[in-house]
């Protein structure tokens, strides 16, 4: 059995500030972002200015800092399941993912 790869730290520091920048420059409803990390996995959830905690995105390490697999939290089921991103790949940057999800969750910003 093949072990999963793991974000290096580095790649984990560099994923949380890529994300909490886009998602102040973009994504004004965001008042933080919260990035935990479990094995391959890192989950990013949405701090709103109203006090929610939104769960957005699950992105899956594949040995890039650069494209990362994709999963969608869905809050009908209260779990994550791998998406394709709009351009319909099933990888791509963190910041796509995290507009798909906030897009969805949050619809477009103003």
């Amino acid at each position: 059995m093949m072990a999963m790869a793991t974000p290096p730290e580095s790649t984990k520091n560099s994923l949380s500030y890529r994300l909490a920048v886009h998602a102040r420059t973009r994504w004004p409803r965001v008042a933080s972002l919260d990035v935990r990390y479990r094995g391959q996995f890192a989950y990013a959830d949405a701090h709103l200015a109203d006090g929610t905690i939104q769960p957005l995105i699950r992105l899956r390490y594949g040995g890039s800092a650069r494209h990362w697999g994709f999963g969608l939290y869905l809050a009908s089921s209260g779990k994550y399941e791998d998406q394709v991103l709009p351009s319909g790949l099933p990888f791509g940057s963190p910041e796509e993912a995290l507009d798909c999800a906030c897009g969805l969750y949050l619809g477009d910003p103003v």
